[in-house]
């Protein structure tokens, strides 16, 4: 009897899962991030931010990744356990050989048993530095702990006004680690510049979920 249990409720959850495919053409994009420095980065469509990726438990998330840079790039579902699917991982020249330019992989991620707050982000070349990276969002199919009215993504982040490769090679430069200059990063919120983000309006009486 139990065993028919487990069976009618691994059929009913497979029953409301679906298959989210996107399409990423990861490339560079250019503008003013921190309000000061206009400098090259990395997006996805030609958008810098680009959207958080949001699905539900039980989903398979398909992301068709094509390469429009000029270098490898892979990404990597930070928290996902992959169990078995290791080489859906992303680790450049470590579960697999990043996508060369001008080519594409499409990876396969399933949430079975996760949900929860994650992000994806570039794991080649600290490309997630340079702005690839977005939050992922797995919705739980249980009504959560809390009830609450609207939920909120805050994401925060360094932002320098050079590209990784160029802070890489000057520091690979110095004979001695010593000499370096400090070069601190600008703080940016959900994407931009405190003073030009989006504002963001808190109702007396209802209930905020913050991710």
């Amino acid at each position: 009897m139990l065993r028919q249990f487990i069976v009618f409720a691994a059929v009913v959850f497979n029953c409301f899962a679906a298959r989210v495919e996107l399409n990423w053409d990861v490339g560079y994009v250019f503008g003013i991030r921190d309000g000061f420095t206009y400098r090259r980065a990395i997006g996805v469509n030609g958008e810098l931010p680009f959207p958080p990726v949001h699905v539900t438990q039980g989903d398979t998330l398909v992301i068709n990744v094509h390469n429009s840079l000029d270098v490898p790039t892979s990404i990597h579902a930070h928290g996902l356990l992959n169990n078995g699917t290791n080489y859906y991982d992303g680790p450049d020249m470590v579960t697999q050989c990043g996508i060369p330019p001008g080519e594409s992989f499409t990876y396969v991620l399933e949430t079975k048993n996760q949900f929860g707050t994650f992000w994806i982000h570039g794991h080649t070349r600290h490309q997630e530095v340079d702005g690839l990276h977005t939050p992922l969002i797995i919705h739980s199919r249980k009504q959560p702990v809390v009830d609450y009215d609207e939920e909120l993504i805050m994401t925060f982040e360094d932002w320098f006004t050079t590209e990784f490769a160029v802070r890489q090679a000057y520091i690979d430069s110095l004979e001695d680690i010593r000499t370096l200059t400090s070069n601190f990063p600008k703080a940016l919120i959900n994407g931009y510049d405190g003073n030009k983000t989006a504002p963001i309006t808190f109702v007396p009486g209802k209930k905020y979920r913050l991710r």
